[in-house]
């Protein structure tokens, strides 16, 4: 099959997909039509099982269904979930300091908030998709102003709770990349210098600090200065992390005009991560792996979960756009090939979230507080554009 031919059948089906499965699903489902936003805790039927509300799901759904409306139809019930969910993260998730909750009651009542600032992080990022879908500009200002917040927070010494004590000085990866994607989607609805100088500076972090040639690997904690740290934590490589990284950055260098220099980066770090995360024996793209070949500790390190599956999608496409390198279509050919073999459920809908290695279901719920509208449908709403450019 011609390349164009392929990549013009995957985009019908990713488009399929979503349209007919995914964003049904959950209005049907999730959206909570008496107090707004979204419930995420569904078992495989759709049943609601906990109506304890993910502050992170209220701003990731806000954005997909903004994102949705924006890039593949001018759907009026998608628009209005995503203005649910945001209406619902402003009356009930935000503290007297502007920090958001994690999680909260079905009304709203706070019950937990945590150290980090990614809650902010999917808010901002459904208020700026939204203030481009409804062409109203104040969520855009919100979505800047939440932003600056984020930084604020962030280098606010005693904010937020350090995750070790003094004796550990190290840097994350996580919040090094998230903060890429949410300062690009905000660019998306207004412009500020303070965005473009986040993605160079967490780039410019990444290749600093979490690449590490010795291991032909991006870790996932390393000290202050990017120091390797001969743990079992320091040695955690996450090809998931990682490979959602690469597409970031490809994401970043399609902006730049297709710079050169960041495809390379973005391909390395997809390389890399691949040649970690990809089962030889079973398929999929694993968990956990450590960067000197010991056992990971964590108890899901074999584990085939929803996300990394989908990010490996999205990244093999946008490295095949970069470069036109055909091994980049294979990659894809694999992994979306083992992807819609083993995740979509073909009786209920929507997708299972948690599989063994060997790709049998581990249990069968579509959401929890950390699994919901949100990786599936973002990699159908950004593959079918890729595929379809």
């Amino acid at each position: 099959m011609k390349a164009t031919d392929y990549l013009k059948s995957w985009a019908a089906i990713y488009r399929k997909d979503l349209t007919e499965n995914i964003m049904p699903f959950w209005l049907k489902y999730g959206l909570d039509r008496k107090y707004g936003g979204i419930y995420t805790c569904l078992d495989r039927e759709g049943r609601l099982m906990d109506t304890t509300k993910s502050v992170w799901f209220q701003g990731r759904f806000g954005f997909i269904a903004a994102y949705a409306y924006n890039y593949i139809e001018k759907n009026l019930d998608w628009l209005a979930a995503s203005k649910s969910c945001i209406d619902f993260i402003e009356a009930h998730c935000i503290d007297a300091h502007g920090h958001l909750y994690f999680e909260v009651t079905e009304d709203g009542i706070p019950l937990r908030q945590r150290r980090y600032v990614f809650s902010e992080c999917f808010a901002a990022i459904a208020m700026s998709e939204y203030a481009i879908a409804s062409g109203e500009k104040e969520y855009a200002i919100k979505a800047l102003e939440l932003f600056m917040r984020i930084k604020r927070f962030l280098s606010t010494p005693g904010f937020l709770e350090p995750k070790y004590l003094p004796a550990l000085q190290a840097r994350g990866h996580s919040i090094t990349m998230i903060l890429i994607n949410t300062a690009s989607r905000i660019r998306a609805a207004i412009p500020d210098p303070i965005l473009d100088q986040q993605i160079e500076e967490s780039i410019s972090a990444i290749r600093t600090y979490f690449i590490h040639p010795e291991f032909n690997a991006l870790l996932e904690m390393v000290g202050p200065n990017g120091e390797f740290i001969d743990t079992c934590n320091g040695r955690t490589i996450n090809p998931g992390h990682c490979i959602e990284t690469a597409w970031f950055i490809l994401e970043e260098a399609k902006f730049r005009n297709w710079d050169k220099d960041l495809i390379s980066l973005g391909l390395q770090i997809l390389d890399w991560s691949w040649s970690w995360g990809w089962d030889k024996e079973y398929g999929g793209i694993i968990n956990f792996r450590d960067c000197k070949n010991f056992p990971s500790q964590d108890y899901s390190q074999d584990m085939k979960f929803w996300w990394p599956q989908t990010e490996a999608i999205i990244a093999t496409l946008y490295a095949y756009r970069a470069s036109y390198d055909e091994k980049y279509l294979s990659m894809h050919k694999q992994i979306s090939e083992w992807t819609y073999s083993h995740f979509p459920d073909k009786e209920y809908g929507e997708w299972y979230g948690y599989l063994h290695r060997d790709g049998s279901i581990a249990q069968p719920a579509k959401g929890n507080l950390f699994k919901g509208p949100f990786h599936i449908p973002r990699m159908m709403i950004l593959s079918h554009t890729l595929c379809s450019e």
